[in-house]
C-alpha cells in the first residue's frame, strides 16, 4: 500500500523548499552562465541537500517510521570500486559516440574554456599545457568526483533512492522508477529554465531533463536495491556530476545539448542501455525479494552497517 502521507510531506517540502530558494535566486537576476555568480554556485550546491532535509523531517515528524527504510548504510565495497569505474568509462563512450556521429567536436587547445578563463580575468600564462590540464582534471575526477560531489549528491538521494524509491515500490518496479525519474528531472525545472544543462532550450530542456534523470536512475536504482545502500547511491550521483561537469563539459564545447554529449539523445540512449542491462541481468530475482537474496550473496564481503 502507498504511504500517501508520507509521500506528500516528503514532496511538499522538496519541491517547496527547492522552488522558493531557487525561485528568489533567480528574481535577484542568477542565471546558469558559463561562469554563475559564486554565490549562486553555493546555494544551487546547498539546494542538493533539500531532499534530505525532507527526508528526515518527514521521518521525524510526519510518519515517525524510523530510518531503516532508507537504506543508511555503506553496504559491501566493490560496487563502489565498480562503479567509480564503469561511470567514466559510460562517459568516454557518450563522447566517443558524440565525435563519432558528428555531433560535437573536441576542442583539443581548449580555445573556448581559455577564452571564457580570460573573459573571467585568470592569468592564462599559469594554465597548464591543454593536454596535461584535461589529462590532470580526468584523473582528478576519478577521485573528486565520487567523493567530494559524493557528499553533495547524497543530499539528493538519501531523498530520492533513500526514501522517495522504497515509499514507490507498492506500484512495481516499472511504475516507481518511472516516477522517480520524472520527479527527480521536474526537480531541476526552476535552474533548467535559466540555462542549467540546455542552455537557449528552456521548456524543451526540462522535458530532456525528465528524460534523462529517469535513464539515469534505472542503473541507480537497481544499484541501490541491489546493494541496499542509499550511500552507495550518492558515491554514483558524485561520479556522474564529476564526469558530467568536468573535463568533457570543457573538451566538447560546441554540442547541441539536446543531441549529443552528457544530457543529450546519445547520453540518454546510452543510460537508458546500461540500466535495461542491469535489470535484465536481475531478472531472475523478484523485485521484491531483492533483499534477502543480496544478504546471500554478499557473505564474506566486507560490510559496514
Amino acid at each position: 500500500m502507498i504511504d500517501r502521507r508520507g509521500l506528500f510531506s516528503y514532496l511538499a517540502i522538496t519541491f517547496v523548499t527547492t522552488y522558493a530558494i531557487e525561485g528568489a535566486l533567480i528574481l535577484t537576476g542568477f542565471r546558469v552562465t558559463d561562469i554563475p555568480p559564486l554565490y549562486g554556485q553555493f546555494v544551487v550546491v546547498g539546494v542538493m541537500w533539500v531532499p534530505a532535509l525532507a527526508t528526515v523531517l518527514t521521518i521525524k515528524f510526519v510518519t515517525h517510521e524510523g530510518f531503516g527504510i532508507t537504506n543508511f548504510r555503506i553496504g559491501p565495497w566493490r560496487p563502489y570500486v565498480a562503479t567509480a569505474l564503469v561511470i567514466p568509462a559510460t562517459f568516454v563512450v557518450i563522447y566517443a559516440l558524440t565525435w563519432l556521429l558528428g555531433l560535437g567536436q573536441p576542442d583539443w587547445q581548449l580555445t573556448g574554456f581559455r577564452a571564457l578563463m580570460a573573459a573571467s580575468g585568470a592569468d592564462l600564462s599559469t594554465m597548464p599545457l591543454p593536454a596535461v590540464f584535461l589529462v590532470t582534471l580526468f584523473f582528478a575526477s576519478l577521485v573528486i568526483g565520487p567523493t567530494i560531489n559524493g557528499i553533495f549528491g547524497f543530499g539528493e538521494e538519501f531523498g530520492w533512492r533513500g526514501y522517495l524509491l522504497p515509499k514507490l515500490m507498492p506500484l512495481g518496479k516499472t511504475q516507481a522508477y518511472l516516477l522517480v525519474g520524472l520527479i527527480w528531472g521536474l526537480w531541476h525545472a526552476p535552474l533548467i529554465l535559466v540555462g542549467f544543462n540546455y542552455p537557449g532550450y528552456p521548456l524543451l530542456g526540462v522535458v530532456w531533463m525528465a528524460a534523462l534523470t529517469t535513464a539515469m536512475g534505472i542503473y541507480l536504482n537497481e544499484m541501490t536495491l541491489r546493494y541496499r545502500s542509499s550511500l552507495l547511491a550518492g558515491w554514483m550521483h558524485g561520479a556522474i556530476n564529476g564526469q558530467g561537469y568536468g573535463a568533457w563539459r570543457i573538451l566538447f564545447t560546441n554540442v547541441n545539448p539536446l543531441v549529443g554529449g552528457f544530457t543529450g539523445l546519445v547520453g540518454i540512449t546510452m543510460w537508458l542501455g546500461m540500466g535495461v542491462w542491469m535489470v535484465r541481468r536481475r531478472q531472475p530475482r523478484s523485485e521484491h525479494a531483492s533483499m534477502a537474496e543480496v544478504e546471500d550473496a554478499e557473505i564474506g564481503e566486507s560490510e559496514v552497517a
